[in-house]
């Protein structure tokens, strides 16, 4: 995956057809879907994000939502701001060959679709993923959702060149109001991903996995239910320090992902960053500027060290 380039024309035209027709950019879940999409599922497959004579330098993105309860309208959001997104990587220079993979979280104790992990993309597929995600609108009801069985995706079930070949790390991003499960439950894990854990393993253990391939943040955004809990930041806080940040608009999400890329790949610092925001005609910079405050630029570069993911979920990972 990872080929081709994307088209604001096409996303224009695909968009208007929409309009003029009534369809939805969820028919998926619109339809009544109550089962993960096959391209969607999770169960027995690896993410990769390679590089191409198309790509030579690719950069993976991941993008993964609650879509329980009242986070469920965030995909919508996202969905209308991709080319802002896309624009902000591509034009702007931000990532060199950016790859996004979208997905969405639910909750695995009493949700029908709990995880949804999509493709990494470097053209319109993203948006065809986008519209295949069950918008779950359920959850738990107890503050708690799975976060931590998509962590475990992410750290043992994908390859990334950017790791592989020049030990820099993808970015992640997780947005959701709530906290996560204390362990990766491995009989969600057979169930869901198909692999056969000998026992379950501690949130503490997966959060180092992934940050060691992953630069992990977590987006608390406006609007959802628990918007602005000091227990819900001082627990991801806890788990990924600075990189648990808050919005105070929603409607800022994308802008936020970009800068935080940009801030990474230490292709701009803050300022230049809101600059770009205001001249694209953004509104969302005084959003950006306070969420993003809190971060330093650039990330260290690391030595990659062989990784191969396993069905079995196996300790194909080398902690630092």
């Amino acid at each position: 995956m990872g080929s081709g380039i994307w088209s604001t024309d096409v996303y224009d035209a695909a968009d208007r057809y929409r309009r003029a027709t009534g369809a939805s950019a969820f028919s998926y879940s619109d339809s009544g879907a109550r089962t993960v999409h096959p391209a969607l599922d999770p169960r027995g497959s690896v993410r990769e994000s390679r590089d191409s004579d198309e790509h030579p330098q690719s950069t993976a993105i991941a993008v993964l939502f609650d879509v329980t309860g009242s986070m469920g309208h965030v995909p919508r959001v996202l969905q209308t701001k991709l080319p802002q997104l896309l624009g902000l990587l591509l034009r702007q220079g931000y990532a060199r060959d950016p790859q996004l993979m979208f997905g969405a979280i639910g909750d695995a104790t009493c949700d029908r679709v709990p995880l949804q992990v999509g493709q990494f993309e470097s053209d319109n597929r993203m948006d065809d993923d986008l519209g295949r995600i069950v918008l779950e609108g359920g959850g738990g009801g107890q503050m708690t959702e799975s976060y931590e069985l998509a962590l475990y995706f992410m750290a043992r079930h994908t390859v990334t060149d950017c790791w592989e070949k020049r030990g820099q790390r993808g970015y992640l991003f997780i947005i959701g109001d709530e906290l996560a499960y204390q362990r990766v439950d491995r009989r969600q894990v057979a169930r869901l991903i198909g692999d056969d854990l000998r026992e379950s393993v501690p949130l503490g253990q997966i959060v180092d996995e992934v940050t060691r391939r992953w630069d992990t943040y977590y987006l608390l955004p406006a609007g959802s239910a628990y918007a602005g809990s000091r227990k819900v930041l001082d627990f991801w806080r806890g788990l990924l320090g600075q990189n648990a940040v808050e919005l105070d608009d929603l409607d800022a999400v994308c802008e936020t992902i970009a800068l935080t890329v940009g801030l990474g790949e230490q292709a701009i610092d803050l300022d230049e960053g809101l600059r770009d925001l205001d001249r694209a005609g953004s509104t969302a910079s005084g959003t950006v500027s306070r969420a993003l405050a809190r971060l330093g630029g650039g990330r260290r570069t690391v030595a990659a060290l062989p990784f191969t993911p396993t069905a079995g979920g196996g300790g194909g990972v080398t902690r630092l």
